[in-house]
């Protein structure tokens, strides 16, 4: 390799056909070398469907009350 530096665009994409994957939109020119590297990502679905809580608004009714108190060892 030369001695330029090297440049690094991270996209996703969704594979429409078993094997095949299209990539459009690259700053890349005919005869430019690239390295590819495929990440598959977890199958356990969206992180919104995982986490269906997250980013919804909630609020502490007692912030500053003990948290199990009657648990503890020492206070029984």
């Amino acid at each position: 390799m030369g001695g330029k530096g090297m440049s690094v665009y991270k996209m996703l994409v969704t594979v429409l056909k078993d094997g095949v994957i299209v990539i459009d939109g690259l700053p890349v020119k005919k005869g430019d070398e690239v390295e590819v590297v495929v990440s598959l990502r977890e199958s356990g679905g969206r992180a919104a469907d995982r986490y269906p809580l997250w980013g919804k608004p909630f609020r502490y009714d007692r912030p500053f009350d003990s948290v199990a108190e009657d648990e503890w060892i020492t206070l029984q």
